[in-house]
C-alpha cells in the first residue's frame, strides 16, 4: 500500500551515516576530462576509506548516488566515528599524492551527517531518499564550507569538512571520535536560494593561511553552571588579498552564551 505522509504511521527506516562529497571547480575542467575526474573521486575516497579500516563498508554499501562531480554513499552509524577521524586526514593525504602527480588538482567538499533513509540494495543507486540525504547535501553546498576552500591554498588544503550538529554532538563530543571538539569550528550552514540553515560545524585536516581566525567577543557573560559554552559563529566570509596567494576567512559574528 501506498504510504500516505501523515495518515497513518510506517515503519520508520534505520539511521544511516550519510557522507556526501563534492569536487571544488568540477565545471570549470574540460569536458573530456569529467569522466575520469569522476572515476579519480570515487577511487581515491575509497582507498581513504579503505585506509580507514571501511573498505568492507565501502564495497557493500546502503546506497550510492553518483552526481559527476562528486556523491553521496549512504554506511552503518557505526562507523561515524571514523568517518570523522581519521577519514578526512587520510583522504588530505591521499589527495596530496594525487595532486603532486597530476594537473588537474582535486579539492574536496566533505559533509557528514547522519538520519532515517530507505535502502535496496538492488538498486544502489535509486535509494536512500529522503530529508537526512537532502540535508546532507544542502550542507555541501552550504556557504561555510564553500567560502573556507576557496579562501584555502590550493597546494595544501585539499579537503574541507562541514558535520551535521547531530554528528558533532553524538559523535565528536560525547567522545567516540578521536578527535578534540576545539578542532571544530561552529557556523551557521546556510544555502543561497534555499530555505535552509542549520547549525553545523567546521573542520580542515591540514590549514592553510589564516582561514580559521576568531575575533574574541567583548565581554562574555559567566556560563551557566554545568554547561559548557562553545563560540557561535555565522559563518565566515571571504576577505581575498590581492597580489597574495592565500586569503582569509573573516568571520562575520561571534557571540559567547549558553544554550544553543
Amino acid at each position: 500500500m501506498e504510504h500516505i505522509p501523515f495518515a497513518r504511521s510506517t515503519d520508520l527506516p534505520p539511521y544511516r551515516a550519510i557522507l556526501a562529497v563534492d569536487a571544488k571547480g568540477f565545471t570549470a575542467e574540460p569536458g573530456s576530462t569529467h569522466e575520469a575526474i569522476s572515476k579519480n573521486l570515487l577511487d581515491l575516497v575509497g582507498d581513504a576509506l579503505a585506509d580507514a579500516g571501511l573498505a568492507a563498508e565501502w564495497e557493500r554499501p546502503a546506497f550510492l548516488g553518483p552526481t559527476g562531480d562528486g556523491f553521496a554513499v549512504g554506511l552503518p552509524t557505526r562507523v561515524l566515528p571514523y568517518l570523522v577521524e581519521p577519514f578526512p586526514r587520510l583522504l588530505q593525504e591521499r589527495l596530496a599524492e594525487h595532486n603532486r602527480q597530476t594537473r588537474a588538482h582535486l579539492q574536496l567538499r566533505v559533509s557528514l551527517h547522519v538520519g532515517p533513509l530507505p535502502a535496496d540494495p538492488e538498486n544502489l543507486h535509486w535509494t536512500g531518499n529522503g530529508d537526512a540525504r537532502n540535508d546532507t547535501h544542502r550542507l555541501l553546498d552550504s556557504a561555510p564550507v564553500k567560502a573556507v576552500l576557496a579562501a584555502a591554498s590550493p597546494r595544501v588544503t585539499f579537503v574541507a569538512c562541514i558535520f551535521s550538529d547531530r554528528v558533532f554532538e553524538d559523535v565528536i563530543a560525547a567522545g567516540y571520535a578521536g578527535m578534540q571538539p576545539d578542532r571544530c569550528l561552529p557556523v551557521t550552514a546556510t544555502v543561497d536560494g534555499k530555505a535552509f540553515s542549520r547549525q553545523a560545524w567546521l573542520y580542515l585536516p591540514e590549514v592553510s593561511g589564516n582561514l580559521l581566525g576568531v575575533l574574541p567577543a567583548a565581554s562574555p557573560p559567566l556560563p551557566r553552571a554545568g554547561k559548557p559554552v562553545r563560540p557561535q559563529i555565522a559563518g565566515p566570509r571571504v576577505k581575498r588579498n590581492n597580489g597574495q596567494v592565500a586569503t582569509t576567512v573573516e568571520t562575520m559574528t561571534q557571540h559567547r552564551g549558553g544554550d544553543r
